[in-house]
């Protein structure tokens, strides 16, 4: 099948020979979006954009990631214009807030039930993120392409089958897609082939982990090391995703 721009990626990834296609492209679309929020085009100096990343905010993982992206003037531009937004936010909350009375039911409800509403507000503050949103945006079309991939691409199908399979968060992502993706005939052959995939490659991981606990034993330290290595950032990719080993992504200045 003739390859097309937006199947280039996700041909890459699964290409790449990683521990998952999708953590591959994960951390590429991150990347990308760190550089244009504060690379050097300096999108954060446009008003429009500061607008967009004023009203959704970052997540906590996301402004860590920001920090050690490295653009010390870029961040402070940011976080100005964040802050008078919330604060004028903040101040709307605080002046049509009234605390309810409380119950006896209320003293053994968990806070996180509660129906206070700044309580309600300040979580809708931390679930809201510039990067994670646009994320989610691009990763629902890979979703799309991979299904159009596996149905339409028979060397593409061919290529995950020889894969080392996907970490278990995004498998899981993979296996929801798969209901409005596919029909009943075409999901059939789906986990027909994916759950021996999964099996045999969290196999493998744990076989190299459980290789690298014996290599610390002295009996093993001649031995030869195999695939263990790096079997533990591999072996903690693939239960929660993700690249542990992984520097902090900087600024190219």
């Amino acid at each position: 099948m003739k390859e097309q721009l937006y199947t280039i990626p996700l041909n890459d990834a699964v290409n790449a020979d990683d521990e998952c296609p999708f953590c591959f492209i994960e951390r590429s679309i991150e990347q990308d979006l760190l550089d244009f929020v504060l690379g050097s085009s300096a999108s954060y100096m446009e008003a429009d954009i500061r607008d967009m990343t004023d009203r959704a905010g970052f997540c906590r993982p996301h402004f860590k990631k920001m920090f050690d992206y490295g653009n010390t003037l870029g961040n402070a531009w940011i976080l100005k214009t964040h802050y008078r937004r919330i604060i004028g936010e903040m101040k709307k909350e605080f002046a049509g807030f009234k605390p309810g009375k409380s119950s006896l039911k209320d003293k053994f409800r968990k806070s996180a039930e509660s129906g206070n509403a700044i309580g309600i507000w300040v979580r809708e503050k931390e679930s809201s993120c510039y990067i994670c949103s646009h994320f989610q945006e691009t990763y629902e079309r890979y979703m799309d392409t991979f299904f159009y991939l596996w149905k339409q691409d028979s060397a593409f199908r061919e290529r995950v089958q020889k894969s080392k399979g996907f970490c278990l968060s995004h498998f899981g992502d993979l296996c929801e897609a798969s209901d409005s993706r596919l029909n009943d005939r075409e999901k059939e052959d789906f986990y027909g082939c994916m759950f021996p995939l999964m099996e045999q490659n969290m196999e493998r991981l744990a076989e190299d982990v459980a290789w690298m606990v014996e290599k610390f034993d002295y009996r093993n330290k001649d031995a030869d090391w195999k695939n263990s290595r790096d079997a533990i950032q591999r072996g903690m990719q693939k239960l929660k995703g993700g690249y542990p080993a992984d520097a902090p992504y900087k600024t190219n200045k």
